[in-house]
């Protein structure tokens, strides 16, 4: 057979960190923007083995594991290989490689960190982003997180965009061109193809190889607005679920993920624990949401038994919607029914259930705010019951916001900023730390980085770092 060529395009991953072990991920696309969907990423029908190593060193002199996956065309060649019996709190580094079809051919390696013990005091360095949208700009904030290096990264959702180019994309809204035809998503072969388009950025790669990421979803995965099963504008629900499950599929074979789609669906609510540092509670605000319930009854059950039952120092949501309430002065509607505040008594449940150490962290709007949550928003002397941390997209088009008037008008918001980029974190049992980072433009690469503002969290208050 004639080599295939370079099969590691899409770069390498790793991700789901527990104290003994994480995954790591690849995909062979020796055409990672192919349109036969007989031949996804370019690879032919064949079951490819692929050789894996985990070292303890950079040089790979120290391999502690390593063995051989198979890679088969129902994944699109995707690569999960879980590594079990690694030493709580370690960095370890990865790579993958290959034989024929292809010219023998090594993977970049990745770095990748477990989580603690669980009676560990030792603090986690986590860094969350959201909203990337390749056409709106470059993605040099995620090079700078890259250069970082976390502990583990918090992906908030809308990884990608299933949107084809407009008509009339508007000034600042079409920086990079997607791959061709440029059409939105609808079928498999298309979300492949999308999040290939993303994952050919070296960027993107850089982050991903510099530390695991935890990741969860919002709704441009699958479509705008979208609401468990059903598509949120009035198409034929059956087209509707047969995209979705292609969808979610697709996101399966992009990231490093502990569990496959089934024909249920896929489940991403999940617990992470960071020794006595930091508990992360993962949740899935799209796939179970009905008018009634953002979450569904079991999901919600098992996030309150959670917040109940957890015992370390900070309490971590990491989800993709704005928490607080956020009222927006002018006409009407004030309040955003698909972000939080059109599920106000699920709210309340968690906010009045007086855990201590709460940090709810999220993202979607585009912009970066910081406050703090009440068991009554409707009450400003209300006890604080937490805080809430929203990062800023990495390059999706910030709206039009009169920040003045929404800080105003929502006391327990304390802080706005326009740009983009990402917010890194520091919990550990003596104290809590976010500085949210900012670049300056994203129409072009090489912006610097600065931070925009940093805070600690004192009694479930926000206290800004002194200037």
């Amino acid at each position: 057979m004639t080599n295939l060529g370079y099969p590691f395009t899409l770069g390498v991953a790793s991700g789901e960190p527990l104290p003994d072990s994480v995954i790591i991920w690849t995909r062979l696309a020796p055409e990672p923007l192919g349109r036969d969907p007989r031949r996804p990423g370019g690879m032919p029908g064949l079951v490819v083995p692929v050789r894996w190593q985990v070292a303890e060193d950079e040089g790979f002199r120290r391999i502690v594991r390593q063995g051989t996956a198979q890679a088969d065309r129902r994944w699109a060649h995707s690569v999960h290989v879980k590594v079990d019996g690694l030493r709580p709190g370690g960095d370890y580094f990865y790579r993958f490689s290959v034989g024929a079809p292809f010219a023998a051919t090594t993977s970049p390696a990745g770095r990748t960190r477990t989580a603690p013990a669980a009676g560990a005091a030792t603090p986690v360095r986590f860094a969350f982003v959201s909203c990337q949208r390749y056409e709106h700009g470059h993605f040099t904030a995620l090079r700078h997180l890259a250069d970082e290096r976390p502990d583990v990264v918090l992906q908030l959702g809308d990884y990608i965009y299933e949107y084809g180019r407009p008509a009339d994309p508007g000034p600042g809204r079409y920086v990079r061109r997607l791959e061709a035809p440029e059409e939105a998503c609808q079928t498999l072969q298309q979300y492949r193809n999308r999040y290939a388009r993303y994952r050919t950025d070296p960027d993107l790669q850089a982050a991903h190889r510099a530390a695991p990421w935890i990741a969860t979803w919002d709704d441009h995965e699958v479509r705008d607005n979208y609401r468990g099963a059903l598509p949120g504008d009035g198409s034929d629900p059956a087209v509707f679920r047969r995209r979705r499950a292609a969808a979610y599929q697709a996101y399966y074979e992009h990231l490093p993920l502990r569990v496959r789609p089934s024909a249920s669906g896929l489940q991403m609510h999940r617990w992470r624990p960071y020794g006595r540092a930091a508990d992360f509670l993962v949740l899935d605000v799209r796939q179970y949401r009905t008018a009634a319930t953002m979450l569904g009854t079991a999901q919600e059950e098992w996030l309150l038994a959670r917040l109940a039952g957890s015992a370390a120092r900070w309490k971590v949501l990491v989800q993709p919607l704005f928490f607080s309430r956020r009222f927006v002065p002018g006409p009407p509607p004030n309040l955003r029914a698909d972000a939080w505040d059109g599920y106000p008594e699920f709210r309340r449940r968690v906010t009045g259930a007086g855990v201590r150490g709460l940090v709810v962290i999220a993202g979607d709007v585009h912009n970066a705010w910081a406050g703090e949550l009440r068991a009554d928003f409707a009450d400003p002397a209300s006890a604080p019951a937490g805080v809430e941390l929203v990062g800023s997209s990495v390059t999706s088009m910030p709206p039009a916001t009169d920040s003045a008037a929404v800080l105003a008008a929502n006391p327990h918001l304390r802080f706005f900023d326009g740009r983009r980029g990402y917010v890194v974190c520091t919990a550990g049992v003596e104290g809590f730390h976010a500085a949210y980072r900012a670049v300056d433009f994203v129409d072009r690469p090489g912006s610097p980085v600065r931070t925009a503002a940093g805070f600690g969290v004192r009694d479930d208050r926000l206290v800004p770092d002194a200037v």
